[in-house]
């Protein structure tokens, strides 16, 4: 489960790295998501991966899932989609104004 985990992460990142560094607007946005999504991801597995089991810490509890991450990941969510909605709306302004959707607002030949 962890290896799973770590590959999706890494898949994330290397997409969100890729994209955003792409020369028109609607890749940064879709590349700075993915890299969002993968640092939620980070943060929640840093929590234990535990199935099945209360996010409360009793004293004779064993075994429990860290509520910490989870609330930092849904914390971040609202975050990300708010700087999502943020960025499109810029993004959309942009092309309004300069014609065209490159993220340095110069056509490329």
């Amino acid at each position: 489960m962890e290896a799973l985990i770590a590959i999706s992460i890494g898949v994330l990142t290397a997409c969100g790295v890729y994209l955003a560094l792409r020369g028109r607007t609607f890749p940064v946005v879709l590349g700075l998501t993915f890299l969002s999504y993968a640092v939620n991801l980070f943060l929640f597995s840093m929590g234990r991966l535990s199935i099945g089991q209360p996010p409360v810490i009793r004293a004779a509890a064993t075994a429990y899932a860290d509520p910490v991450p989870q609330a930092l990941v849904l914390t971040a969510i609202v975050i990300g989609f708010a700087m999502t909605a943020f960025v499109i709306v810029l993004a959309l302004k942009a092309r309004a104004e300069l014609g065209n959707d490159h993220v340095d607002g110069v056509e490329q030949p």
